[in-house]
């Protein structure tokens, strides 16, 4: 496994962490400022829920699931070497963008969010790092999952 997947999931962790403390130290829970105009602001929201504030005050649910998806990614990026380099991209991804999440969850006992687009739930920067995640994961499973072994089928006949 490439050491550059690991980097980017720790990049992603702290790049989450810095922009989450920014908005912590800068503005009070439910504030919200203008950011670009109306398209984007920056509203300070504290989710004690999953996505789409689903699963709200279950922490324990919140912590231990995607706690086992990680270390399951994280086996599956070892166990799966040499693999197309869009498998790792979106595990890494996912991965640290989930950990990051993580850590708020476990330290604060929610996830801060920020960017608030006015028509979608407010978001951050791990959220942003996981969706990317799970495109780059479809890309892998439309174009290059089980690539190898159809060639080796056909060798075979």
């Amino acid at each position: 496994m490439k050491k550059k997947y690991y980097a980017l999931m720790i990049l992603v962790i702290i790049a989450d962490q810095v922009v989450k403390a920014l908005i912590r130290g800068a503005m009070e829970p439910y504030e919200s400022r203008d950011f670009i105009g109306s398209l984007l602001s920056l509203t300070y929201v504290q989710n004690t829920g999953a996505a789409f504030s689903l699963f709200a005050g279950m922490k324990w649910l919140l912590v231990v699931l995607p706690m086992i998806v990680m270390i399951y990614g994280l086996w599956y990026m070892i166990k799966h070497d040499g693999e197309h380099w869009t498998l790792y991209l979106a595990l890494a991804l996912a991965i640290g963008g989930g950990i990051s999440n993580l850590v708020d969850r476990v330290v604060l006992g929610f996830v801060t969010d920020m960017f608030d687009l006015h028509f979608w739930p407010v978001f951050n920067v791990a959220d942003i790092a996981i969706c990317v995640g799970c495109g780059f994961l479809i890309i892998y499973i439309l174009c290059f999952y089980n690539k190898g072994s159809e060639e080796t089928d056909k060798a075979d006949n």
